[in-house]
């Protein structure tokens, strides 16, 4: 599948900023089963500076540095992505406890290695209820292709799927408490379960096809950045994508953009400035098709 994305993320500011940095995580990612054809990236107000590299997991960043005073700032990200991964069959993975034991003695220092996934991060942190939970629901000589698809089912049954009712701030064990949230809830609580038994998992950033109802045409700006578990599945087939919130794998609707161990690691936009007062933001997606046909013109706010 070949897709043109379009990500806009827009800032105004009650007040002029001067001398802002920024750090952009909006490209998509390069990897297996992802190849990013063409990217296109633009900044307003145009930067005074701009340095791009990849972070210690892999993440293309772009450094932005902004000295003009200026009360608003967009990106918009333009990129043609071919995604083709293969589904694992999930029955022939290891045994739970085969993978555990692998992470434990894995000695992988590099930025792909399960020894990061393992212990606390700076949103999530090894917690009882959480461990527990995924105790609860897991059997370590189960297939761990297959416990992981049942363990994204069994959160996609128990949590409630509701935009505002949590924030990018709000806790992990607050959102596992009240049993609602959203997308980086829902992966945030995967993530700090799995880890709890052992199982290496990180976090994704990226983009999700949303498909229209049958006979209904598919409306741009319909797509929204969304969040998921890379989990770990041993040497052998290494990091494999599991969706909570929609309580499936990760194939090809799925387009990574960056991944970390939580979402501090992955945040499209991070950065120093001063102003006065609340900002405002909003920011909108488009996941299409080449071979689509037809999309309505406009834009939705996206939101996850």
């Amino acid at each position: 599948m070949i897709y043109d994305l379009e990500l806009v993320i827009a800032y105004d500011y009650p007040s002029e900023v001067k001398d802002a940095r920024h750090i952009l995580r909006v490209r998509p990612s390069v990897e297996l089963g992802q190849d990013t054809l063409s990217t296109q990236l633009a900044i307003r107000p145009r930067p005074d500076e701009t340095l791009r590299e990849q972070d210690f997991f892999g993440n293309a960043l772009d450094h932005v540095l902004l000295f003009p005073p200026h009360e608003a700032l967009s990106v918009t990200m333009k990129a043609r992505v071919r995604v083709t991964r293969e589904l694992p069959d999930l029955d022939a993975t290891p045994t739970v406890a085969e993978v555990v034991e692998a992470a434990f003695v894995a000695r992988d220092a590099t930025g792909q290695g399960p020894m990061h996934y393992l212990g606390d991060s700076r949103i999530v942190r090894l917690s009882e209820p959480l461990t527990e939970y995924a105790r609860a629901a897991i059997d370590p000589e189960e297939p761990v292709g297959t416990a992981m698809l049942r363990f994204a089912e069994q959160i996609r049954k128990d949590f409630t799927y509701k935009p505002g009712a949590t924030t990018v701030d709000t806790p992990v064990l607050e959102a596992f408490a009240a049993r609602e949230g959203v997308c980086q809830d829902f992966a945030h609580i995967m993530i700090g379960s799995l880890r709890g038994i052992g199982v290496p998992a990180a976090y994704v950033s990226g983009f999700l096809r949303t498909i229209p109802p049958e006979g209904k045409p598919r409306l741009a700006g319909a797509d929204a950045m969304h969040a998921w578990v890379n989990v770990w599945l041993g040497h052998e087939l290494g990091w494999r994508g599991f969706d909570p919130t929609n309580a499936m794998t990760v194939l090809n609707d799925h387009v990574v953009v960056a991944v970390g161990r939580d979402y501090s690691d992955v945040a499209p936009i991070d950065g120093v400035l001063i102003t006065a007062g609340p900002q405002k933001t909003r920011h909108s997606v488009d996941v299409v098709p080449v071979e689509e046909k037809g999309v309505q013109p406009g834009r939705a706010a996206a939101s996850a």
